[in-house]
């Protein structure tokens, strides 16, 4: 009885070079199809002034008054309680004396809120309080 003697096949060879133009295929279809939007994590409308002045300067810190009286601290996207933007606030001005607030509060927001905000901007010794406007539309 004589057996065959068989040849051992070779390791197949994975081609590589297909395989990362595939990759970057795949990289660019996933990169042209992809948006990226910034959206506003809270909508304000601000009030319409024509006494509006230049813009802010590198040292503000902003409090956003929503609409229904909630407080958010330089556009962070959770409310703050008022206690906790006075101890913020007091933070910020220690580590920066000129510190400028800007106050960006809705046209429906309640006016109690605004003047928490200021009574808290003034404990902690902060001099320059703006409000943030929108220019007024011409008639």
């Amino acid at each position: 009885m004589q057996f065959a003697i068989r040849k051992r096949r070779g390791t197949p060879t994975v081609i590589i070079v297909s395989l990362i133009d595939v990759l970057i295929v795949v990289l660019i279809f996933l990169m042209v199809t992809t948006t990226f939007k910034q959206q506003a994590a809270l909508k304000v409308v601000l009030p319409e002034s024509s006494q509006q002045k230049g813009g802010a300067t590198g040292d503000t810190v902003n409090v956003t008054i929503s609409k229904n009286g909630l407080l958010y601290f330089n556009g962070a996207s959770d409310p703050i309680i008022s206690d906790k933007l006075q101890q913020k606030l007091k933070e910020a001005a220690t580590a920066n004396p000129s510190l400028t607030l800007a106050i960006r509060a809705d046209t429906d927001a309640p006016w109690g809120q605004v003047v928490k905000v200021r009574d808290a901007a003034k404990a902690a010794n902060i001099k320059s309080v703006s409000a943030s406007v929108r220019s007024a539309s011409p008639p």
